[in-house]
């Protein structure tokens, strides 16, 4: 099979690469394609990938290129994994909006506005040349956050599309190694939109086939512990008797989050930091492995979500994953054609979202909120223009004030100018 990976010069892809080579058994790859603009990342990355691949012994060959249609022809399958601006605009993403004291963050609030607008028209041109160069049943499965609305934009557009993100997986791996069992004998109810989910169970599969829901135990005796792992108030777990993702805490402790931020380096400043330890290492020819430094770039488990996506895809496995996909009623307060983030079933002619219980009242409130941003903010993204970004700004729940989203709009528009054809 040919894979391809666009933005394949991203400090993230020996992540990727090191995924590829040990379980080549569940996704064979003969053809690895890395696309990418950048000469000096294509060098550094691409040359540490290919070390990888041979010090494992993978037969699959490794093509770097900045050809876009040479790349995805006749591709199998292709990953988008874009940062369009780089981590300067995510520093900007990052800190702009709090000169409206407002939250700054890559795929939440207006930061994750911002990086919509310069995401989606870039990835729908890609999408057009896989559409036109890979095979006809090519996949493109899309980590660009911010995940939800690319996706949803990928699927508006007819392509054969599906969103990824590690939070799901990095739930499960977690939960796996605090009750000592193997990653497939944990089942989540995991639920929301991407970046704003909840774990509402956590079932434990024994040897003996059977299952046990722990998330009261989670929530009860372990309280103290996992709200500290996702950074969140205990009292907030335990009224809500579910576990939520990370990124909720920009909505349920909007201002303890801008006074931390105020007062810290920026997370783009940290990945910088580490980008530049990373090249370095990927720039030393002995480095034939993933360098440990990887770890601290982020997407955790980012290979293994992959790699079970694709093999069930190419290979029809039918298997339950959490995936980005449409709607299509799991929602019933939500139209059919929305993203979101749930268990789904995988097969090769597509995917299906599994029956969910209804969302409880403050959930499904807090969804249908971001939701409705969603749908605007895309609105924005395909067709520009000052008051479409001032519309879906003002619909965001940490916006909602016209004052506030006056302001926000106006530095969204000039921190971004260069990337808005329509802005420029």
């Amino acid at each position: 099979m040919k894979l391809t990976v666009i933005g394949g010069g991203s400090t993230y892809t020996p992540e990727l690469v090191d995924g590829f080579a040990r379980l080549r058994d569940q996704l064979p790859i003969d053809e690895l394609w890395l696309v990418d603009p950048d000469p000096v990342r294509r060098e550094l990355v691409g040359g540490v990938a290919k070390r990888m691949f041979a010090h494992a012994g993978h037969p699959g060959t490794i093509h770097v290129t900045d050809d876009v249609v040479a790349g995805v022809s006749d591709a199998d399958a292709v990953m988008l994994q874009l940062r369009i601006g780089g981590q300067n605009a995510r520093k900007g993403d990052e800190t702009w909006p709090h000169e409206a004291c407002c939250i700054g963050q890559e795929t939440t609030g207006p930061g994750g506005f911002a990086k919509a607008l310069r995401t989606v028209p870039v990835v729908l041109e890609y999408a057009e040349l896989i559409r036109k160069h890979a095979k006809p049943d090519a996949w493109i499965v899309d980590f660009t956050n911010p995940v939800g609305i690319v996706t949803r934009a990928l699927l508006e557009a007819g392509h054969r599309a599906v969103g990824l993100c590690n939070v799901a997986i990095g739930f499960q791996r977690r939960f796996a190694e605090q009750y000592g069992v193997a990653a497939d004998h944990v089942r989540l109810d995991h639920v929301g939109l991407n970046h704003l989910t909840w774990e509402r169970g956590v079932h434990i599969r024994a040897e003996d086939g059977s299952e046990r829901d722990v998330i009261d135990e989670l929530v009860g005796v372990q309280l103290d512990e996992v709200a500290e792992s996702v950074h969140m108030a205990p009292a907030l777990l335990r009224l809500q008797r579910a576990v939520p993702s990370y990124y909720l805490r920009y909505f349920y402790e909007h201002d303890i989050v801008l006074e931390e931020q105020l007062h810290e380096p920026t997370r783009a400043e940290a990945v910088m930091e580490t980008e530049r330890a990373l090249l370095a290492k990927y720039a030393d020819e002995s480095v034939v492995t993933k360098p440990v430094e990887l770890e601290q770039r982020g997407g955790a488990y980012y290979s293994e979500a992959a790699i079970d996506v694709l093999s069930s895809i190419l290979s029809d496995r039918g298997d339950v994953q959490v995936l980005n996909v449409r709607n299509d009623g799991t929602f019933a307060f939500l139209p059919d054609d929305h993203v979101i983030e749930v268990p789904s079933r995988v097969h090769a002619s597509g995917i299906t979202p599994l029956p969910v219980a209804a969302l409880e009242a403050d959930k499904a409130a807090l969804v249908a909120h971001v939701a409705g941003y969603e749908r605007l903010a895309l609105e924005a993204a395909v067709h520009g223009g000052r008051d479409r970004v001032l519309h879906a700004m003002l619909a965001h729940p940490l916006v909602g004030q016209v004052d506030k989203a006056e302001k926000l709009t106006d530095l969204l528009i000039a921190n971004n100018a260069d990337h808005l054809a329509w802005a420029r």
